[in-house]
C-alpha cells in the first residue's frame, strides 16, 4: 500500500499530534499520506468525518484516528466506496478501533507490507414510511435506535416482522442492531453479545414497562417494521430515530420505519487473527 488517509477527531486528547505522526513517518517511507483534520459540513447540518470525494483516488486506505465512534461515523461516509477502514483507538474499550496508540508504528510498517486482512461487517438499512410512500432512508453499522423524545415518558410501538404482527412495547424506545452493535447500546440495555461475523438483527427493548422483556433474535433476510403508536401528549415531543447515534430523523405518529440488512457492507482492517473470545475477555476485564 502505497498511500493513506487520515481522519482525526480532534475532541480526542492528542488526536492532532498522532495524525503529525502519522503522516511524517510515511512520509519518512516514501509513502504519501493526506491529513483531513477538519469536519465535514453536511446538507443536513449534521458534522461528519470524512468527505469520500476529498479523498484522491489513490489512496488505498483510510486511518481514523479517535474512537469507536469515529470509525462509526466514518464507515457510514465511506460506504459507496470500497476503501477499508484502520482504527486507532484514542478512546476508550475500543471494539473496533483495534489498534492503540502506542503501536502505530508497527501496524503502519504491516500496511505498507500489505500484511493485513479485510473483515467485513454486516449494515442495517433504515427506512422512514409515511401513507404517502417513502420519506427517508439512511444506514447503520451498530443500530438503529427509536426512541422517545422530549419529556420523561413512555412511548407506544407496535412491531411486525415481514408485516406479520409480532408484539407492542410501551418503552423508552427499541434497539435494532447487528451483531457489531451488539457489545454498544444493545449490551448496555440487556441484549445478549454476539459474534460479530454473525448475520443476525436483534431487537432489544429501552426500559420496557413491563416485568418481563428478552431481546428477539432475528434472521437477517427479514424486514423489521416499527409503527409509532398516537403519542397522549403531542406537544411533548413523541419519538426520534438515530442511526448509529448520528443521524436524526423525527417520524410522524403513525408512520413506520422498515428496517432490513443493507446489501453495503463496512470493510475494516485487520490486522490480527484474534478471537472475538478473546478480544471480548480483554475488553470486558
Amino acid at each position: 500500500m502505497d498511500a493513506f488517509y487520515v481522519i482525526t477527531n480532534h475532541l480526542k486528547e492528542n488526536a492532532g499530534k498522532e495524525a503529525r505522526y502519522i503522516k511524517s513517518y510515511l512520509e519518512q517511507k516514501g509513502k504519501i499520506c493526506y491529513l483531513q483534520t477538519d469536519g465535514v459540513k453536511s446538507e443536513s447540518d449534521y458534522v461528519r468525518y470524512t468527505d469520500a470525494s476529498r479523498i484522491p483516488e489513490d489512496v488505498g486506505c483510510v486511518i481514523a484516528l479517535g474512537g469507536d465512534g469515529t470509525l462509526l461515523h466514518a464507515s457510514r461516509d465511506l460506504i459507496d466506496t470500497s476503501l477499508p477502514l484502520l482504527g486507532v483507538n484514542l478512546g476508550r474499550l475500543g471494539y473496533l478501533a483495534e489498534i492503540e496508540h502506542t503501536s502505530i508504528a508497527q501496524t503502519l510498517d504491516r500496511l505498507i507490507a500489505d500484511d493485513y486482512f479485510i473483515e467485513e461487517r454486516m449494515m442495517l438499512q433504515g427506512t422512514v414510511v409515511s401513507a404517502s410512500g417513502e420519506r427517508i432512508r439512511d444506514i447503520a453499522l451498530n443500530d438503529i435506535v427509536i426512541s422517545r423524545r422530549g419529556r420523561l415518558r413512555v412511548v407506544d410501538f407496535n412491531v411486525y416482522v415481514d408485516d406479520v404482527f409480532l408484539c407492542s412495547y410501551r418503552a423508552d424506545g427499541i434497539i435494532v442492531s447487528t451483531p457489531t452493535g451488539s457489545t454498544g447500546y444493545s449490551l448496555s440495555a440487556g441484549g445478549p453479545i454476539v459474534s460479530p461475523d454473525a448475520s443476525l438483527i436483534l431487537l432489544t427493548a429501552i426500559a420496557p414497562h413491563t416485568l418481563i422483556s428478552r431481546t428477539i433474535v432475528l434472521p437477517d433476510h427479514v424486514a423489521v417494521s416499527v409503527e409509532i403508536g398516537k403519542a397522549r401528549f403531542e406537544e411533548e415531543g413523541g419519538a426520534e430515530v438515530s442511526f448509529d447515534g448520528d443521524a436524526c430523523v423525527i417520524p410522524e405518529t403513525e408512520e413506520r420505519i422498515v428496517i432490513s440488512k443493507s446489501e453495503k457492507t463496512a470493510h475494516f482492517i485487520k490486522m490480527n487473527h484474534t478471537s472475538f473470545v478473546t478480544n471480548l475477555r480483554e475488553k470486558l476485564k
